[in-house]
């Protein structure tokens, strides 16, 4: 081992593209909370999330350059509970594959049997044109009897193809994968294998300029990356939808066909609960509602009861949908957990429903809940719920994220 020496590592020049990348991520905090009022930019706590925010874009995008690569194209995570950027879903695995709009790529895989399994096609968000992307149903897709399935992506299908093919549309640059969740612990997830088959399988050493060119790009995916909904919370505040649900349309940024949702923001203290109360529609394959902080990150549902699905929260005995929010333990099955955040956003999913009811919420005293729910609501016990809990994290973390 070579001994360290200042003076030498003083007269080392920088490596190329290394001082600018630095440079450029150095202020990103500061973007970020710019979008905050001031009341909350110089709040310690919201600072310190923010800080945490950005390294979780850093992270997402880190991924993406070391290991996308669309001449060898793998399925990496994006987003989710650690790389807590654009507000994931907490049913929902998110992983995405570099490709070129050029290639011809083979996926091939066993389906499993999830809620839903969905791969989109994204293009650069300069080529977006509001109509929605083109989505694949792996539910959906012909399987032989071990569950395997094949096919070919490409602009063309291959001459004297006959097998399965989906069209690639002329901008596509990734393919993002969602794996939904319902039953955490007993559905199956799909296993997704992605190649090239119009370019040898050999990976030779990438070029110092294809390496520098990488690094130089970054900034600016992280830039994008990190501040996108950092203010949205703040946004629903001040357009009043406190504790009042407003439709969130995301069908022209790669949202999933079928999917409808719903938010708002709530503020609420030690001492308060609110109750959420809604039919739901004669035929909904996924319903779920989900907590953030204030600066948009979903509240971490790995450790805390803070996301509910169809699957985890019964219907009440009059078929209504209830669900509890509060920072403390209301003795109720269908309860999100605040986990000490007093000021975040609340946000449902209705997905290929019959319809798409808008939930009331009602303010309540905590000590006072009893009194606003029904007298056979669902009840669990402390030592349920420590339960739930653990099995909760089992589940999810048995899931395969990478």
């Amino acid at each position: 081992m070579t001994a360290q020496n200042p003076e030498a590592e003083a007269n080392i020049p920088p490596v190329a593209g290394w001082n600018e990348f630095v440079d450029a991520l150095r202020d990103l905090p500061g973007k970020m909370l710019a979008k905050l009022p001031e009341t909350q930019r110089n709040d310690p706590q919201i600072r310190q999330e923010v800080a945490r925010l950005a390294l979780a874009a850093l992270g997402s995008v880190t991924i993406d350059s070391l290991g996308g690569d669309p001449d060898f194209p793998a399925f990496l995570p994006t987003i989710g509970q650690v790389l807590g950027v654009g507000q994931p879903n907490a049913d929902t695995i998110y992983r995405a594959a570099r490709i070129s709009p050029d290639g011809i790529y083979r996926l091939s895989g066993t389906r499993g049997s999830l809620n839903q399994a969905v791969i989109g096609q994204v293009v650069p968000r300069n080529a977006e044109t509001g109509s929605g992307r083109a989505h694949l149903d792996i539910n959906a897709m012909k399987v032989d009897d071990d569950d395997s399935f094949e096919l070919v992506i490409s602009a063309e299908r291959p001459e004297g193809y006959v097998g399965e093919w989906w069209e690639l549309r002329p901008a596509a640059n990734r393919l993002m994968v969602r794996l939904v969740s319902y039953d955490w612990a007993n559905e199956v997830s799909p296993k997704l294998a992605l190649e090239r088959i119009d370019r040898p399988m050999r990976k030779p050493r990438p070029a110092a300029q294809a390496l520098e060119q990488n690094l130089r790009t970054m900034p600016q995916a992280i830039g994008f990356l990190g501040p996108m909904f950092v203010d949205h919370v703040e946004q629903l505040r001040e357009e009043g939808f406190v504790h009042r649900f407003k439709e969130f349309d995301v069908s022209a940024i790669g949202g999933l066909a079928g999917q409808f949702y719903y938010e708002t923001a709530y503020e609420l203290d030690d001492g308060e609960a609110l109750i959420i109360e809604t039919a739901v529609p004669k035929t909904c394959p996924y319903r779920s509602m989900i907590l953030t902080n204030y600066i948009y990150e979903t509240t971490d549902w790995y450790n805390n009861h803070s996301s509910l699905n169809g699957h985890q929260s019964p219907l009440d005995s009059d078929g209504k949908w209830r669900v509890v929010i509060s920072a403390r333990e209301p003795g109720v099955r269908n309860w999100l957990d605040t986990a000490d955040y007093p000021v975040g956003a609340i946000q449902g999913r209705w997905t290929n429903c019959s319809d798409h009811p808008i939930p009331t919420i009602t303010k309540v005293a905590f000590d006072d809940l009893a009194q606003h729910l029904p007298a056979d609501v669902e009840r669990i016990s402390p030592e349920e719920r420590e339960s739930i809990l653990r099995a909760r994290r089992q589940a999810m973390m048995k899931r395969p994220h990478w």
